[in-house]
């Protein structure tokens, strides 16, 4: 697999997304959960998505209970969470496991791609969150400790361009 565009997954009531339907736009996708400390961060995903959606940013949110068993509930009490305590109106796809012999492709992808801090490619914790340019090639890996609001600059960046010269850096 070479581009984000060579995989599917599934959305959160369990319809198949063909990933290459976002073909030319800049995806960030983060890997979340309902429980945890970095939970909050929620809005400030939705905020993103309210600010750059029309420039052709899509957020794509992951449950995922490997960490702490922080995401126990299922899809449609994750979603129906993250919409009344968040307004999340960002697509929410089905609870995946991000590491280990049951991780989705797309994440065994993703891992290899941008690998985190010295060349480690498990997710450490929940709101890992991976910057996908227009050419469907990870630009960048974010820490969960990252918060939303300091990703404007590089997905203003990343929006800005038409392909996106392939340059991975990572602070995770």
């Amino acid at each position: 697999m070479t581009s984000l565009y060579d995989f599917q997954a599934a959305r959160i009531d369990g319809r198949p997304l063909r990933l290459s339907d976002y073909r030319g736009q800049v995806l960030l996708i983060v890997n979340t959960a309902s429980a945890c400390g970095f939970t909050p961060q929620f809005a400030g995903l939705e905020e993103l998505h309210r600010k750059y959606a029309a420039r052709g940013l899509v957020v794509l949110g992951f449950p995922c209970n490997q960490f702490g068993k922080q995401e126990p509930g299922s899809n449609i009490e994750i979603g129906a969470f993250c919409e009344k305590n968040y307004g999340v109106d960002f697509m929410m796809m089905a609870k995946i496991d991000v590491n280990g012999p049951d991780a989705i492709a797309l994440y065994d992808w993703l891992k290899r791609e941008a690998p985190g801090v010295l060349g480690t490619q498990r997710i450490k914790w929940n709101f890992t969150k991976f910057l996908i340019g227009r050419d469907g090639r990870v630009l960048k890996r974010f820490a969960p400790r990252t918060k939303p609001e300091e990703l404007m600059g590089d997905i203003e960046a990343a929006l800005g361009s038409e392909g996106s010269a392939r340059q991975v850096t990572r602070d995770a």
